[in-house]
């Protein structure tokens, strides 16, 4: 049985209330829906400067064992080309202001993507943080800390082919 975690949210918009927040999607769901919460709808220009959206809450996650990931919901994403600005949203444990949305249109060409205020834009998904013990070595020490010879690294991107 997984430990739970206990999170603190501050609404800082009525309507997500009205919305349906906080909610996941499904039963089996890992992203709780983020809504845009806009006071009009906002045109995305395809290929345009990303916009900050507020999410209409702050929350107060408080151990540094765990985060929260802003990611895009697949969907918009995948047909509509609604991604995020920034890639992933990180939420450290000690940040406890506004949740803020970085929404960008990816497609090269076509119209505006729309989005209306109370769209559900995004998904912030809670994970645990590993902080491994870091060893700083001197930069011309080539053997790995496996200690084998000849490791990987040198290749560089792609490296192990496709196959």
């Amino acid at each position: 049985m997984s430990a739970v975690l206990a999170i603190e949210i501050r609404l800082l918009d009525d309507r997500l209330s009205g919305w349906g927040f906080p909610r996941w999607g499904s039963a089996a769901a890992a992203g709780l829906d983020l809504h845009a919460c806009l006071d009009a709808p906002l045109a995305l220009a395809p290929q345009g400067p990303p916009a900050l959206i507020p999410a209409g809450f702050s929350l107060a996650i408080g151990d540094p064992g765990w985060c929260g990931l802003v990611f895009p919901r697949s969907g918009l994403g995948h047909r509509e080309g609604l991604v995020l600005g920034n890639g992933t949203g990180v939420i450290d444990a000690d940040y406890e202001g506004p949740l803020m949305i970085s929404a960008w249109n990816r497609n090269p060409g076509g119209t505006d993507l729309r989005i209306e205020p109370g769209d559900r834009i995004a998904q912030l998904v809670f994970t645990r943080v590993a902080r491994p013990a870091l060893t700083l070595r001197d930069a011309s020490d080539a053997v790995p800390p496996s200690g084998e010879a000849g490791a990987r690294g040198t290749g560089g991107f792609g490296s192990t082919g496709r196959r």
